[in-house]
């Protein structure tokens, strides 16, 4: 699990795709290979990977599944682009953010961004589907930031980007068009679930 608490922006060396479908994923980010084991979780850009290999020089490698490539914006990403990273968060450890599971409900595009004194507001477009777990002043994970939403429409959704966020994460350099991953807020998800298995035909 993690909190939607960027610690590091890394840095993607490679993502090599294996026989056409599946890929392995190698970024540099020396804070959060720096206690990592095999077989640990790693939130990159929103998305929970497993560290497969720790080649050293502050890299890590993952394995990128098809189902990941086509339900995430990691197959966007080439050498030298940058990517949000978290680690698992451990017991007993600060819970700055909300419950982010690392798995991407679906990819948004930024298709509007107004710049501020100090912030900048963003509008992104998603998934009419996925709108309805998203609510206004309610959580929403975007490449792996966590931000409270500041107003919800049938197709899309607007954040503020505080300094700190602009600064210390990818999101900071996105431009109208780039696609993100997102996650919604998994306690509305299970709160459809249960409340459909209640109700009667």
């Amino acid at each position: 699990m993690f909190t939607g608490i960027v610690e590091e922006v890394g840095v993607v060396v490679a993502l090599d795709r294996v026989e056409g479908q599946d890929a392995r994923l190698r970024v540099r980010g020396p804070l959060v290979t720096s206690d990592a084991r095999l077989g640990d979780s790693i939130a990159v850009s929103g998305v929970c990977l497993t560290v497969a290999d720790l080649p050293g020089d502050g890299e890590l490698v993952a394995d990128v599944m098809p189902e990941t490539l086509r339900r995430t914006a990691l197959g966007d990403l080439r050498a030298g682009d940058r990517v949000n990273l978290e680690r698992a968060l451990a017991v007993g450890g600060r819970y700055g953010g909300h419950v982010v599971q690392g798995h991407v409900d679906g990819v948004g595009t930024i298709v509007r961004r107004e710049p501020g004194p100090r912030w900048d507001d963003v509008e992104i477009a998603l998934d009419p589907a996925l709108a309805r777990y998203v609510a206004e002043k309610g959580s929403i994970t975007v490449a792996g930031v966590s931000l409270t939403v500041t107003h919800v429409a049938d197709d899309s959704f607007g954040v503020s980007l505080i300094p700190t966020t602009l600064a210390a994460t990818t999101l900071g350099a996105l431009a109208p068009g780039a696609r993100v991953n997102l996650e919604v807020d998994v306690l509305a998800k299970y709160t459809e679930r249960l409340l459909a298995t209640r109700v009667a035909p």
